[in-house]
């Protein structure tokens, strides 16, 4: 329960459906700079919610314990986001913290303290099948077992809809998972809040990073990444501005350019860390044909994975959270090939894999 709306209807929904339910709150990690992002409130973004979901609690009559999970989020998220962004890629933090953290370090401890189920305020749906699979053959005759195969779909609510964060999630994690609120929009569940008296009914949504809230992340940066000056390049290799750090800027980017020429727009089309410099295009630059995903996880892995090695799938791709769906190609060493050009390809950002509604996994852009 992260003090906010969506978890404390879910938590609310279990409450009323019979289930014996327990709220936890998650203690982050959260640097001085977060603190500094509240305007006029010294007090730490993470005390506030955890007041919020303290009476969300109380309301629904259940137990609420907190777990510090402040060091792990450290070393997984935030370390692991500076990193990426000294080597010169966009990485997606909150894809790592549901990773590590809530699917990760949560689910663990909750299964270890004697849960059966984890349940979470993410607009996604969870379909649970069953299938067949081949186990041996005797005297000729095939013999067959039934296998719990778990399914994500996108939410009803598409603006709403997070499924592009959980690509990583595996079908031992799925098992143990509940999403109450994914076949509800936003306004249903702001309206269900209200019913069930719940303060949190008109708070705001959370933006920004995963458990840290709001931040500038470029002075969130120069605080772990010394700024160092360098060269805005067009792609002519003609000089046109200067920048503080390749670190801070990202594929796509047009604003925070200092160029001064009088023409323009420009975006940023391509970065060399090494020599520190910007190149810089129009919008059309920033177009291509195709993209090399690492790291892949197909939620529902071939049964026989010599399978896996030689394949070529159809589908559809999302590059970045809220972007629009792109028909594509995807075969087995990674490469994504679109059907038409793809604008804005980041390294680092997650490509998210679907099938109509159904998110089949994803990977990491390179």
């Amino acid at each position: 329960m992260s003090g906010g709306v969506d978890s404390s209807v879910a938590a609310a929904l279990l409450k009323n459906k019979g289930y014996d339910v327990t709220g936890v709150f998650m203690r982050s990690w959260s640097s001085e700079l977060t603190a500094l992002n509240v305007a006029g409130d010294i007090q730490c973004p993470w005390q506030k919610d955890r007041e919020d979901a303290m009476r969300v609690a109380t309301k629904i009559g259940i137990p609420l314990l907190t777990w510090d999970f402040s060091k792990e989020y450290k070393k997984e998220v935030a370390d692991y986001m500076i990193r990426e962004y000294k080597a010169g890629r966009t990485p997606n933090p909150d894809v790592m913290c549901n990773r590590e953290i809530k699917f990760g370090l949560f689910l663990k401890k909750a299964l270890k303290e004697g849960a059966d189920l984890m349940a979470t305020g993410h607009y996604v749906r969870l379909k649970r099948t069953s299938r067949k699979l081949k186990v041996c053959k005797v005297k000729s005759q095939k013999l067959y077992e039934l296998d719990e195969l778990y399914k994500l779909y996108t939410a009803r609510d598409g603006a709403k809809d997070q499924s592009y964060f959980l690509w990583t999630l595996t079908q031992e994690q799925l098992k143990y998972c509940l999403f109450p609120i994914g076949n509800y929009t936003k306004p249903e569940v702001r309206k269900m809040a209200k019913k069930f008296g719940l303060s949190t009914h008109s708070k705001k949504d959370s933006q920004g990073v995963c458990f840290i809230g709001a931040l500038d992340m470029k002075e969130f940066l120069k605080h772990y990444i010394k700024p160092e000056k360098g060269k805005i390049l067009d792609l002519d290799g003609n000089l046109i501005g200067s920048h503080d750090g390749v670190f801070y800027y990202t594929i796509g980017q047009r604003h925070g350019l200092d160029i001064k020429n009088g023409k323009g727009p420009y975006y940023v089309v391509r970065k060399d860390v090494k020599r520190n410099v910007i190149y810089v295009g129009s919008n059309k630059d920033l177009l291509s044909p195709k993209m090399k995903l690492i790291g892949i996880n197909w939620i529902n892995s071939p049964v026989d994975k010599r399978l896996a090695k030689s394949f070529i799938h159809r589908l559809d791709v999302r590059v970045r959270y809220r972007a629009p769906l792109s028909k594509a190609v995807i075969n087995n060493n990674g490469e994504v090939i679109f059907k038409k050009p793809e604008i804005a390809i980041t390294p680092g950002q997650s490509a998210v894999l679907y099938k109509g509604e159904e998110m089949l996994g994803g990977g990491i852009i390179r």
